[in-house]
């Protein structure tokens, strides 16, 4: 990463932690530099990048102030910790950033944002997105490449066609994507279920099914599964691609939290297969902002064809806007920048999690359960006396100001559920993660 984007991501850290106050002066820049250990043109780029972002600004002969902002964190309204909802920080969403992007694919593209486009993408964005997808080992030929209005309408397009398998049966991990069992109860497709645990799963019992079931394709969060936080290791990626090959059934790899991967090594099951069974699937709403719906789907040639018809019946083409303006926001080095941001900010949060919840577990083990995650997730869960009348401890925590959620919707209406409590510190900063994690745990305590 460029030094003058380290400066600036550390610099914008600091404000939003607080110790750079609202309307406090900055360091002058020859004290940054001594700061950076870098030159004075560093510095100034970073603070006028800074600038632009209406993060600080400048008074001439002064130097430069940090912006007072509308919210201010000053005020006595109590804080909303919410353990529950997934979607990104919108304190970290690059509003201004995305706005000059959307501003810029205006003017270069003009009347070709504005007409039908193309169903497989803006081919610009394709090149791009090409390029993108090897920094995550996946290596994808640009015909093999669709822009989808978010993953689920690719997922909704590959439960509809045939596959050349001739199968019909959907299996999903259990607990799984809510929203997907949602879809596919709705629509009375067929589907079976596999228990995933923080140990992974049963790769007997998958085999069993691959070769006794009707299995079309297997969906998957190898990476950071949801709800549990969990990951495949390198051994069960590599064995559930080789019985995917060898009883010629389809993974759907959902990575939609690629993005905030601290391990060099972890590659997706797309890496381990032969491109003719594994369908990748990439979201980017959970690293810039949901109201983008701009999915990514790697499809084998096989079901390519197939593919392109279902998403022309569908919709004509994703937004081209928003595919014009995700274009320019990656070329410009803008996403990387960002990206680097939110894996900062959601890694200290995540072993931030980790820790407080082994510390507690080994003072209330009696209490709740938890089982350490080997590479911390910005979610897990934890499990407790099954007698605890969860809704009523909802309630209960409601009450202080704190919202959790448990497995429900996480699961098919016909699997055995396992009953956990969902613990997602996307929304929650470091500093009040403690807190709240205690007087969850207190709660459990009183009414065990």
């Amino acid at each position: 990463m460029y030094k003058y984007l380290e400066i600036l991501n550390h610099v914008e850290n600091l404000i939003q932690k607080g110790e750079y106050k609202d309307g406090d002066k900055l360091p002058s820049i020859r004290d940054f530099t001594k700061i950076y250990s870098c030159n004075k043109s560093t510095i100034i780029k970073a603070l006028e990048a800074l600038e632009r972002q209406h993060r600080i600004y400048s008074i001439p002969k002064s130097g430069y102030y940090v912006v007072r902002r509308k919210n201010s964190t000053n005020s006595n309204k109590e804080v909303l910790l919410d353990f529950a909802s997934s979607a990104p920080d919108p304190q970290v969403f690059p509003y201004l950033d995305f706005q000059h992007c959307i501003n810029e694919a205006i003017d270069i593209y003009k009347n070709e944002l504005f007409i039908y486009g193309t169903p497989k993408g803006l081919p610009s964005l394709i090149d791009v997105i090409q390029k993108h997808l090897a920094n995550y080992q996946v290596f994808a030929n640009k015909d093999n490449i669709f822009i989808t209005s978010g993953v689920q309408q690719a997922l909704a397009i590959l439960t509809t066609l045939t596959f050349p398998n001739k199968k019909e049966t959907i299996l999903i991990e259990q607990p799984s994507y809510h929203l997907f069992i949602d879809y596919l109860e709705t629509h009375n497709v067929p589907v079976l279920g596999i228990k995933r645990t923080d140990k992974g799963i049963d790769l007997n019992e998958l085999e069993r099914l691959f070769k006794r079931e009707s299995i079309k394709f297997f969906y998957t969060m190898p990476r950071f599964h949801n709800p549990l936080g969990t990951s495949y290791s390198q051994r069960e990626k590599k064995a559930i691609v080789k019985l995917a090959q060898k009883y010629d059934v389809f993974i759907v790899e959902d990575d939609y939290l690629a993005d905030l991967e601290e391990d060099p090594k972890a590659d997706p099951l797309y890496a381990y297969g032969d491109f003719s069974h594994v369908i990748y699937l990439k979201s980017y709403s959970k690293i810039i902002f949901p109201g983008l719906r701009i999915g990514v789907a790697v499809i084998p040639n096989t079901i390519l064809e197939t593919f392109g018809k279902y998403k022309r019946l569908i919709d004509v083409d994703s937004s081209m806007l928003s595919q014009g303006a995700l274009e320019i926001y990656i070329k410009s080095g803008m996403f990387q920048r960002h990206k680097q941001k939110i894996k900062t900010s959601y890694s200290l949060r995540s072993k931030c999690l980790a820790s407080i919840l082994q510390k507690q577990y080994k003072i209330y083990s009696d209490v709740f359960q938890y089982n350490p995650i080997k590479n911390p997730c910005i979610h897990t869960y934890i499990t407790f006396n099954g007698k605890i009348n969860r809704e009523r401890l909802i309630d209960r925590l409601k009450k202080k100001s704190i919202i959790v959620a448990t497995e429900r919707g996480h699961y098919l209406s016909t699997f055995p559920r396992e009953k956990i409590l969902k613990l997602n510190v996307t929304n929650i900063r470091e500093d009040y993660i403690e807190e709240g994690l205690l007087d969850i745990i207190q709660e459990i305590i009183k009414m065990s």
